[in-house]
Formats: structure tokens, C-alpha cells, sequence
């Protein structure tokens, strides 16, 4: 049975980079700062469709930084953010001197993306639902 008790969910990144990682996000993105310390930053933006989406990031020598997240290496987690034009998106960032480490494309699953990388070396993965080319999805429907 689900929890009942459940209020939030947000990824903790744990970075060195605390002050950037924050401006990065409320510049490019429009997150507005929820909670920040000296050590430690909670951002959210609500969005029309799904409500609120929030992350953090912390320092790495705080002594309240919960037991496990080293330093984040850069490896293992994408963050993605979906959008209603992502060619609008890369542009809008690309003219603001953010840079594209992954160029816009139309990926043949159905998604045009982009990426960016984040000041906590966190990697953004920006997407738009767009039409897949045609049967790509066959094989992976038949249950074959």
C-alpha cells in the first residue's frame, strides 16, 4: 500500500557549487528559491501541467548532509525537463551563453531534445514530445 505520508520528491545534488548551481536554475529556468542556508538550496516552479517540480543541492561538508551522497561525479543521473518547443528552448539558452553540449535533434523514438550541463556537472536533457518516425515503435510493441 502506498504511503500516505508522502508531501514532496526532489533530487539532492550534492555539489561545491551551490551559488551557481541556484542562479543557473532560476536564471534559465524560472525556479524560484523555496529555502536556502549557507550549506544548503530548495528550488521549485510550479508548471501548468503537473503541479510543482523541485530540486536541491547541499554542500558536501555540511554535517547534516544525509548518510551516501558523495560528491555528485557527473555520472549517473539525467535530469529531464520537457518543454513545448525545444528548438525555442536551445535557442533561448544558446543566446543567453548557456552552452549546448548535445545540439537539437529529432530523435527517431519521438522526442526533439537538446542538452545542457548544469554548474553541479548535472546533465539537463531537454526534450519536446514530437511524432516518432514511422515503425519505430513496432518492435517494441509486439511483445516479440
Amino acid at each position: 500500500m502506498p504511503s500516505s505520508q508522502l508531501t514532496s520528491c526532489y533530487p539532492l545534488i550534492t555539489t561545491p557549487h551551490l551559488t551557481e548551481s541556484r542562479d543557473f536554475f532560476v536564471q534559465h529556468f524560472g525556479f524560484e528559491v523555496g529555502f536556502e542556508a549557507s550549506w544548503f538550496v530548495w528550488l521549485s516552479r510550479g508548471t501548468s501541467e503537473s503541479g510543482t517540480v523541485a530540486l536541491a543541492f547541499m554542500l558536501p561538508d555540511h554535517p547534516s548532509r544525509p548518510p551516501g551522497p558523495e560528491v555528485f561525479n557527473n555520472q549517473g543521473l539525467l535530469l529531464t525537463l520537457q518543454v513545448q518547443d525545444a528548438r525555442a528552448e536551445e535557442k533561448r539558452l544558446r543566446d543567453a551563453g548557456v552552452a549546448i553540449t548535445y545540439a537539437a535533434r529529432h530523435e527517431p523514438w519521438g522526442q526533439v531534445r537538446f542538452q545542457v550541463q548544469a554548474p553541479s556537472g548535472l546533465v539537463l536533457d531537454i526534450v519536446e514530445q514530437a511524432e516518432p518516425a514511422a515503425g519505430f515503435w513496432d518492435r517494441y510493441m509486439t511483445g516479440a
